[in-house]
């Protein structure tokens, strides 16, 4: 005996925020598709359904669920044909598969269900033709598939969601969330609770929360705080949840993802059903651009994505997109979406308290997940170009960094070292003082051991070096004589490239330990040079021998004037040097302190006391 078990919705409303880029849910001509609430998308033009939101997966199905054919359930009105098209697993173009007539009245849909074999094919769509003068209007249509009852897994689902005075946002998803879900129905329904973790405090609780929606007001301690409260909820009562999606306040959500999350979880199978999933990021800027789903550490501490940005209205970027292994070492998943079993928050113990950066890897790194990913399984975020703040880029990311190698091994501490080294060097090259400070300041906060995160005010620190933060300010504000004499012309300005351009030779060049700072006065150029950075990363332009320096960051709409303290750069050399010996000095009881200490920092008991929970 078989039962129905859907797989993903057919999405026939493109959300306002994609409004512009319709290709991501169907292709159509413009002015052939309409969508009318409660009626349907009505067609006088071929619109084709092989896309991101709305393609079947059929090798991650095969993959994650070991399904060997799924059902196409379509209910139609009107004269025109549905057909089915695929791309073979060594195919870059789509085959015809199968088509099928209809031929309803105007008004009253048929249903049609279509089984489509998944062996040897990667994705699977349908497209739909109206006859010649004719319409169809795509009432509702989902993919499915027919499994025995018994192979479906036990899923209850907890969204873990954390924000700090972001109402709009958060008000926004919880509204979406709850229509999403009650308008699914079983089996999600009966199975899924959102816990809205407050760090800020300025929700309503009474008014938000009710059977599907729990506020839980919170002190400010974080991402990771907020994320371990969420956590904390969610495995409260033993086997109440089986997997907690912890996911950003600030990104638009997809009901349909939460949906999918769900239907996978029933259905994966052997080494899946352990699995993460994570959630892809699309930009909110570029919303057909992906920028990330899955990434790894290297051995230097440095990240890396699996896959490079991929645009996802484009066939061939959808294909890559599912083809690509994502089961690599030292593979992490960011927190803007991602769903980890309860069962490994029970063995391996909550997030780190780094309040933030770091906590969504330092959790990969300990736990060594299996990820599962999957085509319209997203949110979109707002792009990192141009959010580079030395407070979390340099001074978060190098303490929390430290103590994660410390604690879980993942990277060569001697790399990391160097990596330290080095980017306090390049920091000083291109004059940018308070990010050098920064990164040395976290480097010491560091060195202090555990004890120092235990009683540490997390957002008061971040209050305070936040305000160390370089300031920018509009290119259009900035001396535009100085910037012509610094070479930002405005085709650098128009330039909106986000990757390095530097030759090999430049790239040698940067990674030698020299400095202008020790040069005399007359050896150094008296024009103002330019640098675009990327964070850390040069895209164009340089530093060499310049007293003052143009900084564009890489939107090329905002920027700074630096100019040489060499008093300053004298007191960050000296104090490089002197972290520096003392990390050769204590370093290797500081990594000890860490890694015992580990265990309880990531304990119920540690959360339950850091949050004010006791009773």
């Amino acid at each position: 005996m078989t039962v129905d078990f859907k797989l993903a919705n057919v999405v026939l409303t493109v959300d306002d925020h994609a409004a512009d880029h319709p290709e991501l849910y169907y292709r159509a001509e413009a002015g052939a598709a309409r969508y009318e609430d409660g009626a349907g998308l009505e067609l006088t033009g071929t619109a084709d359904f092989l896309t991101y939101v709305n393609g079947c997966s059929a090798c991650k199905w095969r993959m994650y669920a070991g399904l060997q054919e799924v059902w196409l359930h379509v209910e139609v009105a009107g004269a025109g044909e549905i057909r089915i098209d695929a791309v073979a697993s060594d195919a870059s173009d789509r085959q015809v598969f199968s088509a099928h007539a209809v031929d309803a009245a105007p008004d009253v849909p048929v249903a049609l269900d279509i089984e489509v074999p998944t062996a040897g094919e990667d994705l699977i769509g349908f497209i739909a033709v109206p006859a010649e003068g004719e319409r169809l209007v795509i009432v509702r249509a989902y993919w499915y598939a027919k499994v025995d009852p018994k192979r479906i897994n036990e899923v209850r689902l907890a969204l873990a969601t954390t924000t700090f005075n972001k109402e709009a946002y958060i008000t926004a998803n919880i509204d979406l969330v709850q229509a999403g879900i009650r308008a699914e129905g079983v089996p999600i329904l009966g199975n899924f609770h959102m816990f809205v973790v407050d760090n800020g405090r300025t929700l309503d609780v009474d008014a938000l929360t009710d059977d599907l929606v729990s506020v839980l007001p919170n002190p400010n301690t974080g991402g990771s705080g907020g994320f371990a409260r969420g956590m904390m909820a969610a495995t409260e009562h033993p086997g109440e949840f089986t997997h907690v999606l912890v996911m950003d306040d600030d990104v638009r959500i997809m009901p349909e993802s939460l949906i999918r999350t769900y239907n996978l979880l029933a259905l994966a199978q052997g080494p899946y059903r352990d699995a993460f999933i994570n959630g892809a990021m699309l930009s909110l800027e570029d919303p057909v651009r992906q920028f990330e789903d899955v990434s790894f550490v290297l051995n230097s501490g440095a990240y890396r994505r699996v896959k490079t940005d991929l645009h996802m209205g484009s066939l061939s970027d959808l294909l890559v997109n599912e083809r690509t292994n994502v089961e690599v070492p030292n593979a992490y998943g960011a927190w803007w979406y991602s769903c980890i079993p309860t069962a490994a928050i029970e063995k391996n113990g909550l997030p780190m308290p780094f309040f933030i950066r770091c906590d969504d890897v330092e959790f990969g790194m300990r736990n060594q997940p299996v990820f599962m990913t999957m085509n319209g399984i997203c949110v979109w975020h707002e792009s990192f170009e141009g959010r580079f703040r030395a407070s979390v880029d340099c001074y978060q990311y190098i303490r929390n960094f430290m103590a994660m190698i410390a604690v879980d091994d993942c990277a060569s501490e001697g790399l990391f070292i160097v990596r330290i080294r080095r980017s306090v060097r390049q920091d000083l090259r291109d004059l940018d003082y308070s990010a050098a400070e920064l990164l040395l300041d976290g480097f010491e906060d560091y060195l202090k051991g555990p004890q120092f995160l235990e009683s540490l005010d997390g957002a008061e620190l971040m209050r305070q070096n936040g305000a160390r933060n370089e300031r920018l300010m509009p290119v259009e504000d900035m001396d535009p004589e100085l910037l012509r004499a610094a070479g930002v012309t405005r085709e650098v300005l128009s330039h909106a490239n986000v990757e390095s351009q530097a030759s090999r030779f430049m790239k040698v060049l940067r990674s030698l330990p020299y400095d202008k700072h020790y040069l005399p006065k007359p050896m150094l150029g008296t024009r103002p040079g330019y640098v675009v950075k990327n964070g850390a990363a040069m895209i164009e332009g340089e530093s060499l021998a310049r007293e003052t320096l143009v900084f564009l960051d890489p939107t090329r709409t905002k920027g700074t004037i630096r100019h040489m303290d060499r008093a300053r750069f004298r007191a960050i050399r000296m104090r490089e040097h002197e972290l520096l010996r003392r990390h050769r000095t204590i370093g290797k009881q500081v990594r000890q302190a860490w890694k015992d200490a580990f265990p309880y920092l990531t304990s119920r008991e540690f959360w339950t006391k850091y949050l004010g929970l006791e009773s």
